[in-house]
């Protein structure tokens, strides 16, 4: 029997080495920036919806008491909906940029 050269994988029972390094905990960051934007809009919200106080109809009596107030009404709705579109916008936007990095980091 001749004997041959040793394997280069090592000598027998062995155990190779593991492919990857140690795995990495998921720090999840985007999670926490996507909440943290969530919790700002929200607030941004209540505190708008809530600003509405009629202040400037103050010593108004009659239609123009109540003319004063829907238009202080329409304006605290039209704000709102500004800001959820903003919201709905800023929300597209981390959204997409998530994605492409995902791609990005999944090609490489």
């Amino acid at each position: 029997m001749t004997t041959g050269p040793t394997p280069a994988w090592g000598p027998p029972g062995e155990v190779p080495p593991p492919a990857s390094g140690p795995t990495r905990k998921h720090h999840r960051v985007f999670l926490w920036v996507f909440l943290a934007v969530q919790a700002l809009f929200l607030a941004w919200v209540i505190s708008g919806a809530r600003s509405n106080d009629h202040a400037s109809c103050k010593g108004m009596v009659g239609d123009a008491l109540k003319t004063c107030q829907d238009a202080g009404d329409a304006g605290t709705a039209i704000g709102v909906g500004l800001v959820i579109g903003l919201w709905v916008a800023v929300d597209l936007i981390l959204g997409i940029t998530y994605g492409v990095y995902r791609l990005a980091r999944k090609r490489a």
